[in-house]
């Protein structure tokens, strides 16, 4: 089984995909994987790809044709990133989601700024990745039907969310 698992930053994606990686045994690869590992080759530090990225529409494609490549490259791996339901075809697709101020809490607790300038930089950046996904793909990132499950990481920590998660894949066939 080929599982994607995609949200909004601070959503809790990469925790939970973490947890069933280590629960099924399986591999996770991240956008984010993806996007350190571009930076890398180019020889940039993540700041700096990351601004290259807002002007470069070529860096989004290049992440996703390495996504989509990954995605039809096995059938037991969790693909973990915004776009990752989109990027593979026939997949048990996921959806996290969160409130603005519960995700935007988890990333200062993360990353260590204040909730006002992360509220203020998530916001952007969100609008940013929106605008860049529509004009490139064609994706309305808010449009969730293509996903197979939505649950709110708001409701639940990430050890129930993967037990919910679990008893949904398992009842798919599992891994």
């Amino acid at each position: 089984m080929l599982l994607t698992i995609s949200g909004l930053p601070g959503s809790g994606t990469t925790t939970v995909g973490k947890l069933l990686a280590e629960h099924y045994g399986v591999r996770m690869i991240s956008a984010g994987d993806v996007f350190r590992g571009l930076a890398k080759e180019r020889g940039m530090t993540l700041a700096e790809f990351g601004s290259l990225a807002e002007s470069d529409p070529s860096i989004d494609i290049e992440i996703d044709k390495r996504q989509s490549k990954i995605a039809n490259s096995s059938d037991r791996l969790i693909l973990e990133g915004r776009l990752a339901g989109h990027m593979a075809g026939n997949a048990l697709k996921l959806w996290v989601k969160a409130p603005m101020e519960v995700r935007v809490r988890r990333i200062v607790e993360r990353e260590g700024s204040s909730f006002d300038v992360c509220l203020e930089e998530t916001v952007e950046r969100e609008a940013s990745e929106a605008l860049r996904y529509k004009e490139i793909h064609s994706i309305d990132i808010n449009d969730l039907s293509i996903y197979d499950i939505v649950i709110d990481s708001s409701r639940w920590d990430q050890f129930a969310i993967t037990d919910i998660l679990i008893q949904a894949i398992d009842g798919c066939g599992g891994f």
